[in-house]
């Protein structure tokens, strides 16, 4: 049986540096590569090893596979949708031409497999807010959402054409304790964690009532590894999974921690991400998902605080 090579590029990330340790409990420290742009540092990720890469470097991404004869490559380095407002070609050029590449890659037969996240800013306008179906027309209206509509398409191009073995999730909302959040709409249910606990308050830049799906990142990381450990004849989606998890707004996620930190208060101060929370749907149909790699989910939202006040509580020593 060949071992399998990983290459995580955005390993230093939100999602990047809890999959890479699940990947390393798996597969082994030895057989897992994390990538970033930080320059080396002890404990900077669990993986054995560690290259300083910019993704946009093709020739040097090259040069990686092949010295560490890399077989699965997840492929997570992006520039997020609050962000990608502010540096709109910027975004558009990270977002797409890394994909592109190690599509290329695959192609050629020097990669086997990819996984690549899309997200929930694929829909946009004229789609229904409740329950959105994995088929429906998407209409985005961010550079984040177009950059990934764009990719989703070419996921499923190199897969038509080509054969290429590469499988996506459209990520709702991800909350974690282990790794800030970097620059996305829902942040603010990450950020609301930290702030309840050192201040007792929050001013939240999305509106009371707004519902969007979200994620505890435990169930985003286990959702990932089903799906790339499905057998690929069972896949019938090619451009980008639907994954749902729960749906909350800001008003309920704030009950619940008041059921934790009764004194804790939150209020409502817009900006510009609210108009991107409003584009997105409000709960999303993954049943897709369920019947083709078994889908399942651990946390809802009162398991998901609980556990969140307990890690952030040890991790900021409160």
């Amino acid at each position: 049986m060949t071992t399998e090579k990983i290459l995580i590029t955005g390993a230093l990330g939100q999602i990047g540096t809890e999959l890479t340790n699940r990947l390393v409990e798996i597969h082994g420290a030895e057989n897992v590569v994390a990538s970033g742009l930080d320059r080396w540092q002890k404990n900077l990720t669990s993986a054995a090893y560690y290259e300083r890469m910019d993704v946009s470097n093709t020739q040097l991404v090259r040069q990686v596979i092949k010295d560490y004869e890399i077989t699965t490559v997840y492929h997570l380095a992006s520039l997020l949708s609050g962000t990608s407002e502010k540096q709109p070609l910027f975004a558009w050029k990270l977002n797409i031409e890394p994909l592109l590449n190690f599509c290329e890659m695959a192609r050629e037969g020097l990669i086997s497999k990819i996984f690549w996240p899309s997200s929930i800013a694929v829909f946009g306008k004229g789609i229904p807010k409740e329950n959105v179906g994995q088929d429906v027309v998407l209409n985005p209206t961010t550079v984040y959402g177009i950059s990934k509509m764009a990719g989703e398409k070419w996921c499923e191009y190199y897969f038509d054409k080509h054969g290429v073995d590469v499988r996506s999730i459209r990520y709702p909302g991800l909350i974690s304790w282990k790794t800030p959040a970097g620059g996305g709409t829902t942040d603010y249910a990450v950020e609301i964690f930290y702030e309840a606990i050192e201040e007792k308050k929050y001013k939240s830049y999305i509106t009371e009532n707004t519902a969007m799906p979200m994620l505890y990142m435990d169930d985003a990381i286990e959702a990932t590894l089903q799906l790339m450990a499905a057998p690929k004849e069972k896949l019938t989606v090619h451009t980008s999974y639907n994954l749902g998890g729960m749906t909350f707004t800001p008003k309920e996620l704030a009950a619940e921690i008041k059921k934790e930190i009764p004194e804790f208060e939150i209020s409502y101060e817009a900006d510009f991400r609210q108009k991107i929370a409003e584009s997105w749907p409000a709960s999303i149909d993954d049943s897709i998902a369920k019947k083709d790699w078994d889908l399942n989910y651990t946390f809802d939202i009162s398991e998901m605080t609980k556990d969140m006040l307990k890690n952030l509580r040890i991790k900021l020593k409160k």
